[in-house]
C-alpha cells in the first residue's frame, strides 16, 4: 500500500482556502490524499464567519476508519454519543472513533483545527439524534 505513495511539501505560503464539506468553514487541503492514493486526507479547517445554520450542527456519522482533530485555534463545543458534551480548544486532539454520532453545538470566530481522516472519500451521514 505505502510504497505507491508520494511525497510532498504543502507550503503555508501557497495556501488555498475554499469551500468543503461545511458551509461555516473554510478548507485548505494539505496534499495529503493525492500523495497517499486516497487513503488518507488531512486538511485544516477554520471558521469563515458565515453564521446560518449548518448540517455540521446537526446530528451526524462520518463513514470512514479513522479521524483525527487537533484543535490549532480558538474553541467548539461537539456532544458526542454516550460521551457527552465536550470543549474543545487550541491543543486538543479528538480521535472521534469510527462510527461515533456527534454534533457541534457551537465555535468561537477564531476556530480552526487540523483534521486527518481515512479513507480519503469518506461520507457523511446525517442520522438521528442518539436514544
Amino acid at each position: 500500500m505505502t510504497k505507491d505513495w508520494k511525497f510532498t511539501h504543502n507550503r503555508t505560503a501557497d495556501a488555498e482556502w475554499t469551500p468543503g464539506l461545511r458551509e461555516i468553514f473554510d478548507y485548505r487541503d494539505l496534499g495529503i490524499k493525492d500523495a497517499t492514493n486516497g487513503d488518507y486526507v488531512a486538511h485544516v479547517i477554520r471558521a469563515n464567519g458565515k453564521k446560518e445554520a449548518d448540517a455540521v450542527q446537526e446530528w451526524h456519522v462520518h463513514h470512514c476508519n479513522f479521524q483525527f482533530v487537533m484543535v490549532l485555534n480558538g474553541w467548539a463545543e461537539f456532544e458526542y454519543e454516550g460521551e457527552g458534551i465536550h470543549r474543545i480548544e487550541k491543543g486538543d486532539v479528538v480521535h472521534q472513533r469510527p462510527g461515533i454520532r456527534h454534533r457541534e453545538i457551537a465555535c468561537s470566530d477564531d476556530f480552526e483545527v487540523l483534521e486527518i481522516v481515512s479513507p480519503a472519500n469518506f461520507e457523511t451521514e446525517i442520522v438521528n439524534p442518539p436514544a
